[in-house]
């Protein structure tokens, strides 16, 4: 018999740079053919003075034509350094490299979080990561490079920290232990739609504190559950190749000498920490003081013009927002320089600089990436099919007599599915809402949970898609800590590694909805899910 041989193909992967670069292309291929096909929607906004539904026109944008190829050109530079992941992970890694650099992070990782049960560290960073998004998404640039760093030294995978930040921010994105931007984004939409049944209706900043404060603890457990009994075993252990080649080396140790080096060691990692804690703790009165209003040089960080707290804070133009993830940067630097000179692991600013550009120099590959993902994201969203697939979708529910659960079951998907193409909660709020908060009202469902409804589908495809901006901090991470450059994190193997998070989240966030409605208990104060 002749020996036959299998032949077996190598696999080839295309970095993710790439495949960004073809899907911009294929965008703008897209785009002219759209146009050409004239490709619309329309959706209703309400028009505040007159308290009606007012038609908006929109048609697919073609990047095909000779003004569409300008925008991409002339604003390639602008979209980049406006790109909003850029500036908030430049700020983060700045404290960041500075913490590590001193080895404040390492001497603090070692010293108190290595000694908390791996799914205690977990439920940590997956709460953590759901309340950061009281500020946006600082929670991406801060989170993703830190928690990696930690779970390095822990020696647990770095990959799995990367994991485990991204899907707690982006899978739990909306919810948190108070009213934060989120509200501020939505709660003026579902105001404005529920006048169109009801011109007296009231919709309060708590109108779903309840609701988000449990739904937080909730999320952290199953998210704690799914990454420690499903995804770490999958991703397995972090080890270089070349260690399992080492061979074992023998040298004379002077046990008296060594143990006299451990005691020194330690009485300086003591006295660095407690310099620390202390430039810390200056550092967070500080912080506190700038957000008490009316107070002596107080109120720094409020945006005084507003009439509220809660809009001081979170308003469109609240500094604590905009300052934020450099105040987090700043309080890395002061305590890792405080650290550093309290344990003399540095002597002077030049070995603080150099040691922080040192860390620097392996992650040169992510902003390459965030250039392309800018122009990407880009052009996607200036061509407007994002903003037409929604509209389409929002128009489905006007045509649907639906009431009850199949109402709030069918909007939740609708509305989870339009996060695929469009990621910002308060564009889709927008388009959403004067179709949503009606229907919900009139099948005695209130505003205020149509509000919620929005926020789980919103939080239900959230990381799943790679139009989410932050979305590029997450594979770009991935790849810098990478073991086998020549088989890059993809697009595809990255959200693989997710999949079952977002199952599983997505299934929660079903039955905690429909649980929520069933039982009938407040979601805010004096707010039920009917009216």
């Amino acid at each position: 018999m002749r020996d036959r041989r299998k032949l077996k193909l190598k696999k080839f992967y295309f970095h993710p740079i790439t495949v960004f670069i073809f899907l911009t292309f294929l965008v703008v291929l897209l785009s002219g053919l759209f146009s050409l096909l004239q490709v619309q929607a329309t959706y209703n906004i309400v028009n505040v003075n007159t308290k009606e539904l007012e038609p908006t026109l929109i048609t697919v944008e073609n990047l095909l034509s000779f003004d569409g190829i300008k925008f991409i050109i002339s604003n390639a530079a602008k979209n980049f350094l406006s790109f909003g992941p850029l500036g908030m992970l430049l700020l983060s890694l700045i404290g960041i490299t500075v913490g590590e650099g001193t080895g404040f992070i390492e001497t603090f990782t070692r010293r108190h979080l290595s000694k908390i049960p791996k799914a205690a560290l977990t439920f940590l960073v997956i709460f953590i990561a759901i309340t950061s998004s009281l500020i946006n998404e600082v929670g991406y640039a801060i989170l993703i490079p830190l928690v990696a760093i930690v779970y390095f030294i822990n020696n647990r995978n770095p990959i799995l920290g990367i994991v485990t930040a991204f899907c707690g921010v982006s899978f739990g994105y909306g919810v948190s232990i108070f009213v934060g931007s989120m509200e501020m984004a939505l709660m003026n939409y579902t105001k404005d739609a529920a006048m169109l049944i009801d011109d007296t209706t009231h919709i309060a900043l708590s109108s779903n504190l309840i609701f988000i404060i449990v739904t937080t603890i909730i999320l952290s457990i199953v998210g704690t559950f799914t990454i420690e009994k499903i995804i770490a075993p999958r991703i397995g252990k972090y080890k270089k190749d070349d260690e399992f080649s080492k061979t074992e080396t023998y040298k004379v140790i002077n046990i008296e000498e060594e143990e006299q080096r451990l005691i020194e060691k330690d009485k300086y990692e003591k006295k660095g920490l407690r310099s620390a804690l202390v430039v810390s703790i200056i550092v967070l009165l500080i912080f506190i003081y700038s957000l008490i209003p009316n107070l002596p040089f107080s109120g720094l960080l409020l945006d005084m013009n507003e009439n509220t707290y809660v809009n001081q804070l979170f308003g469109e133009n609240s500094y604590f927002q905009d300052g934020f993830t450099y105040l987090v940067s700043l309080l890395f630097v002061l305590a890792g320089i405080a650290y550093g000179f309290g344990s003399k692991s540095i002597k002077n600013d030049k070995e603080i600089i150099e040691n922080a550009s040192k860390r620097f120099s392996g992650i040169g590959s992510i902003f390459i990436l965030i250039f392309v993902v800018s122009q990407f994201i880009a052009v996607f969203r200036k061509s407007n099919i994002g903003m037409i697939i929604t509209a389409w979708l929002a128009s489905l529910l006007e045509y649907m007599t639906l009431g009850g659960i199949p109402l709030i079951i069918i909007s939740l998907l609708l509305i989870a599915l339009s996060n695929f193409f469009l990621t910002s909660s308060a564009s889709k709020w927008m388009i959403f809402s004067p179709i949503m908060v009606p229907m919900f009202m009139q099948s005695n469902i209130s505003p205020q949970f149509a509000q919620i409804v929005l926020r789980a589908g919103d939080s239900m495809t959230k990381g799943f898609t790679p139009l989410l901006a932050s979305f590029v901090i997450y594979i770009g991470y991935l790849n810098i800590y990478n073991l086998h450059k020549e088989k890059p994190y993809t697009i595809k193997k990255s959200l693989s590694m997710i999949a079952p998070y977002f199952v599983i989240i997505s299934i929660t966030w079903i039955l905690i909805i429909i649980g929520w409605y069933i039982i009938g208990i407040p979601i805010g104060p004096g707010v039920s899910p009917t009216i």
